[in-house]
């Protein structure tokens, strides 16, 4: 699908030589869909029954739309290539943003997916499933439709107070899926994402997340701290939801092994313990590592990444810690505080601080006046 030429900037468009050659590389197949996006291309006509369309790169008999034009590729909806495993974006029949998993049928992810969704409760920070319907080609295989999301440090984490809910909503889905017999067993920064919609109004492109959805412009997100954003645990490939009662104790170099210094094929790890670390590592890498203003979390992250698995708390200890720790560093004032990056120069921090400080001021006037 073209874009409208009166909206697209000047490098848009391609001199007569560069417009050959960019034909040369369409016939040659440089912008064909990869075997990964023939099967879902293949699917289009059952998702499409199921009230679910995908971008018009992977409609039947697709051909580039910038064919026999002077517009560059990159400005073509229909140029980007997805390449994301067994994952793709869609729009559900009311035009809702949603993402499309081909998982198998039978297995941990599709069971622990469908008891997260049917289980109520306020620290339940697991993505729900939409809807779950078979593959027509192949019984062994089923759709898994869930919310669109977006990586949860995208845009970047500005205030302190953004930081002080991100974990708190880790800590209590951490303890939500303990406490239910569920042992994640892959946190990482790719694991745990964030439903975007009320930083983006406009919406963004499902690909290209930093641009509009037509590629025109930039996508210019809101402040978190003035809305409730919310974080999810995904992918529960590699988890697993023990019988009641049962030993956590579990082998194996699966998720984040590499990480978490007790995984191991032959001596029996507690899957709890290495979840509890491997959040902990996390939280290291995102906050602590790169903003100046987080050390306040640091005896909790500490804790979490004890090389000896039973030193580290239990989630639901972990989060009476935080609760703790925010006290101490007195989260009314502190919330509103900018996160300072660590390779910050000193005349930038300065300005920045006292930018973050008028909006403070202006948002405290805000309340006050209503």
């Amino acid at each position: 699908m073209l874009p409208d030429r009166s909206k697209l900037p000047g490098d848009a468009f391609m001199s007569p030589q560069a417009a050959q050659i960019c034909e040369e590389a369409a016939r040659k197949g440089i912008y064909n869909l990869s075997p990964l996006e023939s099967m879902w291309r293949d699917k289009q006509p059952h998702l499409r029954a199921r009230g679910y369309s995908l971008r018009p790169r992977y409609a039947k008999g697709w051909q580039p739309s910038w064919t026999g034009t002077n517009i560059d590729p990159f400005y073509c909806e229909d140029s980007i290539i997805s390449r994301t495993m067994h994952v793709i974006d869609a729009r559900s029949s009311d035009g809702t943003l949603v993402a499309i998993k081909h998982v198998k049928s039978r297995g941990q992810e599709v069971e622990i997916s469908q008891f997260v969704t049917s289980t109520k409760h306020p620290h339940n920070h697991c993505v729900p499933v939409k809807d779950l319907f078979p593959d027509p080609d192949d019984p062994e295989w089923s759709f898994m439709v869930i919310p669109y999301l977006r990586p949860f440090n995208d845009p970047e984490f500005e205030l302190i107070g953004d930081v002080i809910e991100f974990i708190s909503q880790v800590l209590e889905g951490l303890s939500f899926l303990h406490s239910n017999s569920i042992a994640h067993r892959d946190i990482s920064s790719l694991n745990v994402m964030m439903d975007g919609r009320p930083l983006y109004p406009k919406g963004h492109h499902p690909m290209r997340i930093r641009a509009s959805i037509d590629l025109l412009e930039a996508a210019t997100p809101l402040r978190r701290i003035d809305h409730r954003i919310e974080y999810f645990y995904i992918d529960f490939g590699l988890s697993v939801r023990l019988p009641p009662g049962a030993s956590p104790l579990v082998l194996g170099y699966i998720g984040r092994g590499s990480e978490v210094p007790e995984i191991s094929g032959t001596v029996p790890w507690d899957a709890y313990k290495a979840d509890v670390c491997a959040l902990g590592n996390l939280l290291y890498e995102e906050f602590l590592e790169k903003y100046c203003d987080t050390d306040f979390i640091k005896p909790l992250v500490d804790c979490m990444r004890q090389r000896q698995p039973d030193l580290r708390p239990g989630a639901g200890e972990l989060i009476r810690m935080f609760q703790q720790l925010c006290n101490i560093a007195n989260p009314s004032k502190s919330r509103w505080s900018r996160l300072s990056p660590r390779n910050e120069a000193a005349p930038e921090r300065i300005l920045k601080d006292a930018i973050a400080a008028a909006r403070h001021g202006y948002h405290d006037i805000r309340r006050i006046v209503g």
